[in-house]
């Protein structure tokens, strides 16, 4: 019997925010999730959590149940590690080298591979570093050589750029918006690298990339200005010649100056067919461009909202999305706007709120329930920007969490405050009900995530409202980057096939009049 192809996975992926100071460092991996080999193979196992508290199964589950069912034997799946961070700041220097170092060693390590799969983000920024994620893939292809397939899956928000696609054979993106599809994501990827291997298909990509950093409306999977596009994306894939569409939004907090949405095609031996999915999507995703996001309300006017829904409220809760301090985008948590807002205007509202504040959780861990505080929370770690909040209360319950380390909530009279130790990403009933906080009995429930929670929450939430309040996640912070080209919708753009051919490494078509 000939030996098993050998075939190496690993994860390495957080969404970065480029305009908070506060950077990423190792310690936010281990906090979070960062284990490696007999760990990773139990995990990445039908009978285990892959990301405990978060995700039952997701890509690397979902590609090494994929690599056993069509491999049927033939295929060994490798774990070498798998590093996963709540989204933040850069990476500083040291701990994205650190990560890309692991990878190369570990690659080195096992010797002759068939293929390698990577689970990535690619919306990751990193200090002092122009495009991390194409680095991780260079860095991959130095050890593996040109002969070894090299499969990647992404977030839908990822950053597609031509160094990075011409180094990888294979790649797929989430296909949801809030993102539910972790695990088939990771099958698909599996199940296209394994009939590659097996010789069963000669896989051939195109992709396209649009100057447009925003647009589609909310960019929900199921909501009319999307769905149709997945649709199409999924009657193309019954064509057996057709592999794999994938399409990107941009992650609008990322520094890259070729940002943009884009399209991928993987088809079976047919290139032209594969540029002709490439750019009929393009321009499917270029006619959305001017149906941008609705506009915010403020914090004052959110309160307003979801005192105005009486109703709503009685037979659930009302989910306010802190627009402008997303954890879920990679913001630090700590932005106190909206807090001293629902403190100060809404007595009558009943309320659930996390702040991320390491040093208040550490001043109270000692304190037993029901002891009287009065503490500053907030505006410690981006002080320039977010100012500190005093509040006073009582100890309700403390508790630990996977990437948010320890945690105490406060009784603030009509509002209960989760103080969090790491980035407190309240995306989930349960952050605030493992701190015996109950969501259906609140009249509102901040969160701090920007779709997630719409799907986590979706028994619960009568209503949805995003309140802006200034800080390192609102839309506007695009007017602040430096683009090599005029984007939508910062500026006109009547084409978008100038840029993409020149973001392709080819001679730029012809600029109309």
């Amino acid at each position: 019997m000939s030996q098993p192809l050998r075939v190496a996975y690993a994860r390495i992926a957080q969404e970065s925010n480029a305009f908070t100071p506060v950077l990423t460092e190792l310690a936010d991996f281990e906090r979070a999730q960062y284990v490696d080999g007999e760990d990773l193979a139990r995990r990445t196992s039908p009978q285990h959590p892959e990301v405990e508290g978060l995700f039952p199964n997701a890509e690397l589950s979902g590609f090494v149940r994929a690599l056993h069912e069509i491999g049927g034997g033939r295929i060994e799946p490798i774990p070498l590690f798998s590093a996963w961070a709540i989204p933040g700041g850069p990476l500083s220097s040291e701990c994205f080298g650190f990560l890309r170092d692991r990878l190369v060693a570990d690659l080195r390590e096992l010797g002759p591979l068939d293929a390698v799969m990577l689970s990535l983000h690619g919306a990751m920024v990193a200090r002092g570093i122009e495009d991390p994620e194409a680095d991780l893939v260079d860095a991959v292809r130095s050890v593996v050589g040109p002969e070894v397939s090299i499969a990647v899956t992404l977030d839908l928000h990822a950053q597609l750029i031509d160094r990075f696609v011409s180094q990888v054979d294979l790649l797929t993106a989430y296909r949801t918006n809030p993102h539910r599809d972790h695990d088939r994501t990771g099958f698909r990827c599996g199940e296209m690298l394994a009939l590659k291997l097996l010789g069963h298909t000669n896989p051939v990509c195109a992709w396209r990339s649009l100057p447009m950093i925003c647009g589609g409306g909310t960019t929900i999977d199921f909501l009319p200005t999307m769905r149709p596009v997945y649709r199409w994306m999924k009657r193309q894939e019954r064509d057996p010649r057709v592999l794999g569409l994938s399409l990107f939004n941009s992650h609008l907090w990322n520094d890259s100056p070729e940002l943009g949405w884009s399209t991928h095609v993987v088809t079976d031996g047919a290139p032209e067919l594969a540029e002709e999915l490439a750019e009929e999507l393009a321009g499917m995703l270029w006619a959305r461009r001017h149906k941008q996001p609705p506009p915010f309300p403020s914090g004052s006017e959110a309160v307003q909202q979801v005192r105005a829904a009486r109703w709503r409220r009685m037979v659930g809760t009302i989910c306010v999305c802190d627009a402008s301090d997303i954890v879920g985008c990679g913001a630090a948590g700590e932005n106190t706007r909206l807090l001293a807002t629902v403190l100060q205007e809404a007595e009558d509202l009943s309320t659930l709120a996390p702040i991320r504040d390491a040093e208040v959780v550490a001043e109270l861990w000692e304190r037993e329930i029901g002891a009287p505080v009065c503490v500053r929370v907030g505006g410690k770690l981006h002080p320039e920007l977010n100012d500190p909040l005093e509040v006073s209360g009582t100890v309700f319950s403390k508790g630990e969490s996977g990437g948010m380390g320890r945690m105490v909530a406060l009784d603030l009279g009509h509002v209960k405050l989760v103080v969090t130790t790491g980035p407190c990403l309240a995306m989930r009933p349960e952050f605030y009900m493992n701190m015996g906080l109950s969501p259906w009995k609140a009249d509102m429930v901040i969160v701090k995530s920007m779709f997630p929670f719409r799907w986590y929450f979706l028994k619960l939430n009568r209503k949805t409202i995003y309140a802006r309040t200034r800080g390192v996640t609102d839309f506007d912070c695009m007017y602040r980057l430096k683009f090599h080209d005029p984007v939508v919708p910062r500026d006109e753009v009547e084409d978008w096939r100038h840029t993409d051919r020149r973001r392709r490494g080819m001679a730029p078509a012809e600029r109309p009049d």
